[in-house]
């Protein structure tokens, strides 16, 4: 039970590092649970990391174990809330103070590129053209200056 707090702190501070991907924060992890604090060892952390991946949902839920390991049920929950809470609370506020720019002009913009970014990075054009289209759809206005236009649309020349 006096492991607690420590367990709390170490996943959130994990949580802000998987703002990229849950998985950015598996070295870190390896240092804090075998290295630094020994809640288990590296065998078991690689055995908690082959299960994650190979359960459904959220590969990430290999930490559950840990606070189950350390903490017992309380561990469990603790660790599960410390690690997704603050990137939850972070994707809240953003996208909430993201919200409150609806009528910035640049916004659409930089919205488009993001998208664009994402969908180029995963090989996937169409589908980031599709989220573009989605979320511009979205505006009060009902459309977005710039969005990519879909096959069924004509776009009148500028």
């Amino acid at each position: 039970m006096n492991q607690l707090p420590a367990l709390a702190r170490v996943f959130a501070y994990l949580s802000l590092l998987t703002v990229g991907g849950g998985m950015a924060a598996f070295p870190e992890m390896k240092i804090l649970t075998v290295d630094v604090h020994q809640w288990l060892t590296s065998a078991q952390l690689v055995h908690l990391y082959s299960v994650g991946q190979l359960a459904p949902g959220p590969n990430m839920m290999m930490i559950v174990p840990i606070g189950d390991w350390t903490g017992g049920p309380l561990g469990a929950l603790l660790v599960l809330v410390a690690f997704f809470g603050p990137t939850a609370l972070l994707t809240f506020v953003v996208g909430r103070w993201w919200a409150r720019l609806e009528t910035w002009p640049w916004r659409g913009s930089i919205q488009r590129r993001a998208v664009g970014k994402t969908g180029a990075m995963h090989g996937t054009p169409n589908q980031s053209d599709a989220l573009a289209r989605i979320s511009c759809s979205k505006t009060r206005q009902g459309s977005c200056r710039g969005a990519p236009p879909s096959r069924h649309e004509h776009r009148a020349p500028a």
